[in-house]
């Protein structure tokens, strides 16, 4: 499970799984894997607008720790590593896309609700 600090032990499936995806940016690395399949570091943060370098390097670590992503190094110069969905990885963002649908559906709302309660601080 590599370096990083777990909670548990976990009170349900919920609370495990929130820890594995905890984090802004792994589900939407989770959903860039899955819609484009083996991608390379540079092709993953050009799909990830906003996301720091720091911070990718990070998820991609605790997502390979945790089974979800396999990354691949080839052994060429200069060096070209790839990174893929592991079944388990496929597995979770199929478990995600009822939550994604959820937000789709709400997306309008959401955005207004935020904005209203901003405005009104």
């Amino acid at each position: 499970m590599g370096n990083r600090n777990r909670r548990g032990p976990y009170v349900c499936g919920i609370d495990a799984a929130m820890d594995v995806v905890s984090g802004k940016w792994k589900a939407l690395i989770l959903w860039e894997l899955d819609h484009h399949g083996v991608r390379r570091f540079a092709e993953l943060r050009r799909g990830l607008p906003g996301v720091s370098e720091k911070m990718l390097v990070q998820h991609l670590r605790e997502m390979e720790d945790d089974g979800l992503v396999h990354r691949e190094v080839y052994r060429e110069v200069p060096p070209r590593v790839e990174y893929s969905l592991t079944g388990h990885g496929r597995s979770l963002n199929e478990a995600l896309a009822p939550l994604g649908e959820w937000g789709r559906g709400r997306i309008g709302r959401i955005g207004a609700e935020r904005l209203r309660v901003e405005a009104a601080r």
